[in-house]
Order: C-alpha cells, then structure tokens, then sequence
C-alpha cells in the first residue's frame, strides 16, 4: 500500500481541459480509467484527505503508485476514449458490467455469398445482420420456423450446405418447402440475397409491407381460380401474423428505443433493457453490476450506455432515436452527440414522464427487480464473504495486505506419463480465467519430472522466470518499476499500444496443491529465482491443513472459515483444470502416428500421403521416387519419411510404428 502523496503530481503540472486519466499500481497494471471536463480539479478531488474519501476510492487511490492522464479536444472524444481504455486494460476498480447470462441473437450471415439464418451467441461478426437479444434461443427457433414458410432461406450448417451440392439432393427443408434450396441450384445466388435481404427487413420492423403483399397476390390468385395457391399463400399470411402476434405492440408510432431501468444499493445494481423495434420488444437484456468504484446513479448510466454502445463491433446500426433511462447521465448532450456521431442520425436521450413509455420502464423496472432479487438469492453476502475471507487469509498468513491476487498451482500424470501443470488465478476473490495457464512437464531429460515435487520446482521456475523476462523486456529490470505521474501522448498510445503481458504481474500470493515436500520445492524455486515478495502456502488435501514454508506446524483454519473455504475453491479449481489439460494431451499422445516426428511434415501432409497410398503399410514400402512424386512433397521430405518408416533398428519399431500410425489416420 502506498501514500497518494508520494506520486501526486503538483497541480500546475495538471490542465484544465477535457481528458482521460489512468491510475497505475506498482507494477505498472492500470487499476482504474476515468475521464472529466477539466481534469486539475478532478484529479485533485482524489488526493485530499483519505479520510474525506470513499472506502473504495480510498483502497484505488492506497493501491495506486502513479497516475497518467491524456488530454482530448472535446468531451465526446473523452468519453469514447475512456470506454477504449476500460475495454482494453479491464481496470479491478471500474464498474464490471456481467452479462446475467449470454443472450441469444437470431444472426443473418449476410457477408456470405448465400446468406444463412442461425441461432448465435457471443462477439458479432462483421458482415452478420442481428436481430434480439432473445431470452430463450428455442424462441428464435420457433420464430424462424414460422418465417420460413415465407422467406425460405438457408439455415444449414457449411457441412451440410456442401455435402448436399455433392450429392445434388436438398435437406429435408428442401423437400417440405422450408427452404428455396440454393445448394442445388434451385434459386440463384442474386435472388437468394434479396430473399434474405426482405427476411431481414420484416425483421426490423417493415412488417406491413409483406403482409399486403402476400394479401394482394391471394386475391389475385382466388379470382384466377388458382385455389390451391392462394391456400398456400393464405398460410403463409396467418405464418405472418402469428410471427407478429409474438411481440405485441407496446409502443405506438413503429417506435425504435431502448428502455433501461436499473435498481441496487450501495454494493452493486441489477440492470435491465428491453429493446423495441417498430413498437415491438424484439429483446431483453440484463447485467448484475458490482460497484467496485464509488459512482453516482447518473455516472452509472452513463458508462451503462458506453457499455451497450460502444462495443468494438458497433457500427451504429443498433443505436435507436430514443434511448429511455432511469436517470439522465451526468452530461446528457455529451453523450446524445456521442450517440449521434455513431447513428449517423440524431438520438434522443431523456427519461420518460408520462404515457405508454413511462408504464414501459414501470415494467422494465420490474424485472431488474426481480433480476436482482434471484442474484442475491444465488449469491446472497458473496461480496461481503469475499473481503471476509480475503482478511481471514491475510491474518492467518501474517500478510502485509489482503492476497488480492492468488495464483495456485497443481500437477496432473498418469503413472508418471503425459505430466501437465495448471496455474489458475483469482483476483479479489473471483476467477479470471483468461489468465488461466497450462504448462507440459518437460524434466531435465525432457521425459518428465521424476515426481511431484520436482515437476512443482519446474512448474514455479518457469513461470517466474517468464515474469522476469517479461519485465526485462518491458524495460523494467527491477520488479517494482519506477512509475512517473505525468501527460501520455494519444497519438503515441494509439500507435503503439501496451502488449499484454502473458506473465507480468506477480501474485501477492500463491498456493501450492500440497503439503511440505511441495511448499518446499516451490520455495526453492522463487529463492533461486531472487522472489522475496510473494507469499506461498500449501493446501494438503487430506485434513485441509494450510503449510508455510519454514513453518514446523500447519497453519489450522476453522472448517467454517471462509478463508479456507477461498482456498478450497482456489486447489479444486486448479484440480480440475490440470485434469482437463492432462486429459487433452492424453487423448492426443494415444491418436499420434509415426509420421508425426517427421521434419517438415505437417497434418495436411500426412493426410495427402495416407491419401494417396491409403495405408501406413503401403507407404513404407514405396520408395524415395514414388513419395516425391506426390502433390507437395519433395525428395528431402520423402526421403525424411523413408528414414522415418524404416528405422535401422526394424523389427518391433516398425510394428508398433504402423499401429501408432494407423491409429492417427
């Protein structure tokens, strides 16, 4: 923990304009991203004294070493670069917006030559037209059986789209008329992209149009005498009706907006949006909030909106005219122009006061509500068990602060065979798992470890020593960097941005799966290694007894501490990942082939070759000549195959080569 007064920068050095700050811990990590009109007076609010502050400001301001700050030329751009920075660096103090769960979109894949409807989840593709979120994805899928009556456009998969080209016969959907059947050449590529193209329209809201359509060409058919097909196109005018049918009008006057409501405490807030497309919900979405940075209810919409606009893949295209909120953010023409600039049109950001938009985000309200009331009912005192938790380790390990960081390793063979480590992380109580890491034990000879504790020695070595070096290389030789308050370029920072590094931050503490012998061997590791400010302590499996290097006794938690309880969850996770790694390298070691330790031939190699002569036998037996012939194979390659097959030794080498390489064709 450190003194905001010793990195404070005097206020002469700070300007008055609009800009964007960062606050850097120790080792360089950038723990939170803020932005202000004029940031002399902001960045001074956070120096006074820390008593005047908010508890959570105090911890950000105490963990911080050094503070650096961009300035802009206007609010807009502040905003959007503030946004930039959170996205980037994933500060531990900023607000963290969690999907309550991953929402579905009904995708149409429209950069394709024959676009395709599907069920999708996660980052948007460019190129791709969205529709939703959905609640359920069997609600895409009951709507898109609907539709397809209508708009018979592709929804197979490439695998399927490809083996029907081959075999020149549709899929089912061909048959029964749920699908114009392009893969066979039914519709034209041309015609297959308007037909999604009016898909897509009637999604979006254009909903008359192609109802009056279809009404007018069964009257037409009706007084032609053609019965059967205005039948059909009688069906296919209630398919549309009942599709509509499904989101009710809620909003006169086809209006396009988002309506947000939000309800919390002081520690985090349930938020909710229900998209309205044309008068109709089209989507609801919604995020459990943990107030981790002291903010207002304005300030909170304010980086809600960031959050849902301001996403890598937004184009502009799922911003609305209006945009409903619970509280106006703290600077709403800033954010209306922000919000404009990425339409193209003008939007309006306002809270609604009366009529149908008002009993709305009455009912948008109600599900927060309730959304919040399940979360705390999931994790009900999470937040408190968390910090208690993390302040019980910090007692019984005797710890300068609070292990915000925990890294806990463990080891996973099979009689000594395909030996893999894991190293998992937890910050603040909670997984990260996109930090999590796997290594392959390698052992002095290159087979292996010759036990646990030894594969422990190498596992922590490794990984400390890739700390090392990814300082060194950062230009920062001492582990704790000489950070400097001051002005940052953005142009300097756009063009060469920071590089995550895999292994550059330390952990305040970490856990070995083990008792004595493996709290030693990683001892003797981080000693090796000049490591002295990283606590390390090991959890035995079989009374639950916490080991610290040195230590003649364990350490004894209560069964019912929740510090233990952390731990636990730490080694289990580590367990499970190591199997899950383990298992990966021990399903490919038993599919290997002999080809594989063959230089220069790669899987698409070895398929062309087991392609061409069909077996692991017949390839042994052809000669220098007739493998070199074969498309992209070279006389250095074949005869490096020949050695390969044909060992000196022969005998049982090449039996159980063949087996092997069987086995991986």
């Amino acid at each position: 923990m450190s003194a905001p007064a010793t990195y404070r920068p005097a206020p002469g050095e700070i300007p008055t304009s609009p800009g964007v700050y960062r606050f850097r811990d120790v080792h360089g990590r950038v723990i939170y991203v803020g932005k202000a009109k004029s940031l002399r007076p902001r960045l001074s609010s956070y120096f006074q004294d820390l008593a005047n502050l908010h508890p959570r400001t105090q911890t950000m301001v105490t963990t911080a070493a050094s503070v650096e700050w961009t300035v802009v030329g206007t609010e807009v751009e502040a905003l959007a670069l503030e946004y930039s920075w959170i996205k980037q660096f994933d500060p531990r103090f900023n607000v963290k917006y969690r999907d309550d769960k991953s929402y579905p979109f009904l995708a149409v894949t429209m950069g394709e030559q024959f676009p395709r409807a599907q069920v999708m989840r996660g980052a948007k593709r460019p190129g791709t037209r969205y529709f939703g979120p959905y609640g359920h994805a069997w609600a895409i899928r009951e709507t898109l059986d609907l539709l397809l009556r209508v708009f018979p456009i592709r929804t197979c998969s490439a695998g399927v789209f490809k083996r029907a080209g081959q075999t020149g016969r549709p899929c089912l959907l061909g048959y029964i008329d749920k699908c114009s059947a392009p893969c066979v050449g039914r519709i034209s590529p041309e015609d297959h992209e308007q037909l999604a193209q009016d898909f897509c329209d009637f999604m979006a809201g254009d909903t008359q149009r192609f109802v009056r359509r279809l009404e007018k060409r069964m009257q037409e058919a009706a007084a032609n005498l053609e019965y059967e097909q205005a039948a059909r196109l009688r069906d296919d005018v209630q398919a549309l009706q009942r599709a509509l049918e499904k989101n009710a009008v809620v909003l006169g006057d086809a209006t396009d907006a988002d309506v947000f409501a939000m309800v919390g405490d002081e520690l985090e807030a349930a938020v909710q949006v229900f998209h309205v497309r044309g008068g109709r919900i089209r989507g609801q979405r919604g995020w459990v909030v943990e107030k981790v940075e002291d903010v207002t209810d304005a300030e909170l919409v304010e980086h809600l909106l960031q959050q849902v606009y301001g996403g890598e893949d937004a184009d502009g295209s799922g911003v609305p005219r209006e945009v409903l909120v619970p509280v106006l953010p703290p600077d709403p023409q800033q954010v209306m122009a922000w919000l404009t600039g990425l339409r193209g049109a003008k939007v309006d950001v306002r809270v609604p006061q009366r009529g149908d938009k008002r009993e709305l985000a009455a009912t948008v309200r109600a599900n927060a509500e309730h959304a919040l009331a399940l979360h705390r009912t999931r994790r009900a005192g999470d937040l408190t068990t968390r910090s208690q938790a993390l302040r019980e380790l910090q007692e019984a390990l005797d710890l300068e602060s609070a292990p915000l960081r925990i890294e806990c390793y463990d080891i996973s063979h099979t009689q000594g065979t395909y030996q893999s480590a894991s190293m998992v992380v937890f910050e603040d109580g909670l997984a990260r798992k996109s930090e999590y890491r796997s290594f392959s034990i390698r052992g002095p000879e290159g087979d292996g470890a010759r036990d646990d504790t030894a594969a422990m020695h190498e596992v922590i070595t490794r990984r400390f020593r890739r700390y090392l070096a990814d300082r060194s290389r950062s230009g920062e030789l001492e582990l704790e960097p000489d950070l400097e308050s001051g002005e940052v370029d953005a142009a300097a920072e756009a063009a060469a941005p920071e590089q995550k590094q895999r292994f550059a931050y330390p952990p305040n503490l970490v856990v070995v799966d083990g008792g004595p012998p493996q709290v030693a061997a990683a001892k003797r590791a981080l000693d090796e290694l000049g490591i002295t400010d990283v606590a390390l302590c090991g959890l035995a499996k079989r009374l639950e007894e916490v080991w610290v290097p040195g230590e003649e006794y364990p350490v004894i938690l209560e069964r019912s501490s929740e510090g233990l309880y952390l731990l636990q969850r730490v080694r289990d996770e580590a367990h499970r990942f190591a199997i899950a790694q383990h298992r990966r390298r021990r399903s490919k070691g038993m599919t290997s082939s002999v080809l594989d330790g063959v230089p220069g031939l790669g899987p698409a190699r070895q398929k062309v070759l087991l392609a061409h002569f069909g077996s692991v036998k017949r390839l042994r037996a052809a000669s220098v000549e007739e493998i070199a012939s074969v498309r992209g194979m070279g006389t250095a390659t074949a005869q490096a195959v020949v050695a390969a097959l044909n060992p000196p030794s022969g005998g049982t080498a090449g039996a159980d080569g063949e087996a092997a390489g069987m086995l991986g064709a």
